[in-house]
């Protein structure tokens, strides 16, 4: 299959085989040949961790400085709570009625937070939501008492990071309007938080390979040297 004019286009212009400095980077990613909509800037970050071992299945949330750019519909699973998630800026909320809806197959949402007292009944979508990303969980910060603190950070930009089975943590972190600066800080803000969630049980070089792309765009790699504050 021929690549498009754009694509190739934007090939040339990016050395497979440098590692550019981060600002260096996002200038080019930024620089390179448009769509007609506002890409999303993607980081994908290999890690020295064997998924396998469950200490080293890294897993966490990063609230970004600078938010995603992203509009983030959020549903809340509560009893008690309705009023207070509704007010906090989520777009739906309650239990029942959005179990069934679930069950039938609606999936018009990004991120699920439930309040701890329903986890029983949730516990129960876990065939669904869990395959999606979408399951509630208490490491992410999803499960809580506190669904008003957790809509506004979902809202403002934090999102879930989780390895893969190959060792690979694959987020976003802003979009391709966002000045390189607010872009620059997203990034190493994400870098921070995986850092921080090192787990002892890692041998070996840790932070092992950072690249960048947009949704469209051609992939850069990254000097690590210029992504750890």
């Amino acid at each position: 299959m021929k690549n498009s004019k754009r694509v190739e286009q934007n090939n040339k212009k990016v050395d497979r085989k440098k590692e550019y400095a981060l600002r260096e980077a996002l200038e080019l990613l930024k620089n390179c040949n448009s769509v007609k909509f506002d890409e999303t800037v993607e980081a994908h970050i290999n890690l020295g961790v064997d998924p396998r071992h469950a200490d080293q299945n890294i897993r966490g949330t990063v609230s970004y400085p600078h938010g995603t750019g992203r509009k983030v519909r959020v549903l809340v699973l509560t009893k008690s709570k309705v009023d207070e998630a509704i007010k906090a800026g989520a777009d739906f909320a309650g239990l029942e009625e959005y179990i069934e809806k679930i069950q039938g197959g609606w999936a018009d949402i990004d991120i699920i937070v439930a309040t701890p007292d329903v986890m029983g009944q949730v516990g129960k979508l876990g065939k669904v939501l869990g395959p999606k990303g979408l399951m509630p969980n208490p490491k992410s910060g999803t499960v809580t008492n506190d669904v008003a603190a957790a809509v506004k950070e979902v809202k403002a930009g934090r999102v879930e990071v989780r390895v893969d089975k190959t060792g690979i943590i694959h987020t976003i972190v802003g979009k391709k309007s966002f000045p390189v600066e607010n872009l620059e800080e997203n990034l190493r803000t994400l870098v921070a938080t995986l850092m921080r969630l090192r787990p002892q049980s890692a041998k070996g070089i840790y932070l092992q390979k950072v690249t960048l792309t947009t949704t469209m765009g051609p992939g850069v790699r990254i000097d690590k040297s210029t992504v750890i504050a």
